[in-house]
């Protein structure tokens, strides 16, 4: 029997990239081929990239490199964000096979097998605003959770970002469809879903639906207990959905929002959509609901023009808006975006010292959430995943927990006090209840 070739994927960057990396991997194994590790042999290597900052460019072609030399003879195709962006640098470089850009990927299996053995390099791309297919996605290597796609592209444009040039413009699916895919999800035996996309509030830019549609229609789906929303703009957090997600059984006091700055005068230099009362507002109104609700907050450190009184408007906001955690950027320059041609540029020691210092705020904010939330009963959806004879999982407002490995409580979500923090830093819980 002819042995099976074997692939191998790298996934950087988002979310998105893991649901969209996952579908790819499930088209190679439903075709006879063997998905294997990446730091094993293969005959295949997929790297789905990223390009948000130069720092992801570079881990990019870092890994290109890496698996050329792991295994010479194998093919080496690319795609994802830089891919789109950067198809000839990318080409450049030697042993790369294959470069496709946001209109490939979903015929990459198509396009790998018309290869056959290595030789010249061949681009697949396309201008980004010729862009209009969706390429419908999920996870499914999780037993516990997976990230569904549900909206793709931005039509933003913030001073500071390549997305829009990398994935298009906005654009969804049907709802009807996405609901077929979480009805997919749930026959796997998976009970929690994390809604993904670039911009996931601004669906509807594909025919009549409103995301807060979409919502309604997934609370329907049986056997998903809980979904969770992955990020959305603080100007697309309707009153409606607050109110919708505070009132469901399954979707979770858990958000992540987007600031970037807590300066008015550079959330307009970035271009973003609202200003920081706006945001406060929704942060007050959301904690209103529910006063454990978990806030991820996006920030960037150093943008053009951000004088220590901008930075220090930003620290002080943030402190005051008492989130659980922050996503620091240190302001990185994108080729193409609007910022690369603003004044007033911050040097690369301050932007460093700026990302340390929320940094440090990050690590208070977080250790606070968890402490204001000892002694308090909550769920958990355990996953398998063992590291030091430990499991893990995560409450309905995303504390991580931990507790000695129990293989029987895998996929289960079990009811829990929280008890103390671990010298990990997660959660120490007791199961307050168990099914005999």
């Amino acid at each position: 029997m002819e042995a099976k070739r074997k692939v191998a994927f790298y996934t950087l960057g988002c979310k998105l990239n893991f649901a969209e990396t996952s579908t790819l991997s499930g088209i190679f194994t439903n075709n006879g081929f063997e998905r294997v590790d990446h730091s094993q042999s293969a005959d295949i290597y997929v790297i789905n990239t990223c390009s948000v900052t130069e720092q992801s460019d570079r881990k990019c072609r870092q890994v290109i490199r890496k698996f050329i030399r792991q295994s010479p003879n194998a093919i080496i195709a690319v795609t994802g964000c830089y891919a789109q962006l950067k198809p000839e640098e990318i080409a450049s470089i030697e042993g790369v096979d294959l470069v496709l850009g946001a209109d490939g990927k979903e015929k990459l299996f198509e396009y790998i097998n018309s290869i056959g053995n290595k030789g010249e390099t061949r681009i697949f791309s396309c201008e980004i605003n010729d862009v209009d297919s969706f390429f419908q996605a999920f996870s499914s290597g999780d037993r516990t959770r997976s990230f569904l796609k549900v909206q793709d592209g931005c039509n933003y444009n913030c001073a500071y970002c390549t997305i829009p040039t990398a994935r298009g413009k906005s654009r969804n699916p049907s709802i009807d469809s996405i609901i077929n895919k979480a009805i997919n999800i749930s026959a796997l035996g998976i009970k929690e879903i994390i809604l993904t996309g670039v911009n996931i509030g601004d669906f509807g830019r594909t025919g009549n639906e409103q995301f807060i549609d979409l919502l309604k229609a997934l609370n329907e789906v049986d056997g998903i207990e809980r979904f969770r929303i992955s990020s959305i703009e603080p100007n697309l957090l309707t009153n409606e959905i607050i109110d919708f997600v505070s009132q469901s059984k399954k979707f979770l006091p858990h958000y992540h929002i987007p600031l970037q700055s807590g300066s008015n005068r550079i959330l307009k230099l970035m271009r973003r959509r609202y200003l920081r009362e706006l945001f406060g507002e929704k942060i007050e109104v959301l904690r209103s609901k529910n006063p454990y609700t978990f806030f991820g907050i996006d920030v960037i450190a150093g943008f053009p023009g951000e004088t220590d009184s901008d930075f220090e408007d930003t620290y002080n906001f943030l402190e005051e808006l008492n989130p659980a955690y922050l996503h620091i950027f240190p302001y990185s320059e994108r080729p193409g975006t609007a910022s690369v041609n603003m004044n007033n540029k911050v040097n690369s020691a301050t932007i460093n010292a700026r990302a340390k210092q929320l940094g440090k705020l990050n690590s208070k904010l977080h250790s606070k959430f968890y402490a204001e939330n000892i002694g308090r009963h909550e769920e958990v959806l355990f996953e398998s995943l063992s590291k030091r004879g430990m499991m893990y999982g995560f409450t309905k407002n995303y504390i991580k927990v931990e507790i000695p490995y129990n293989k029987d409580l895998t996929g289960e979500i079990i009811p829990v006090e929280l008890i103390g923090i671990a010298d990990s830093g997660n959660m120490n819980v007791k199961i307050t209840v168990m099914d005999s």
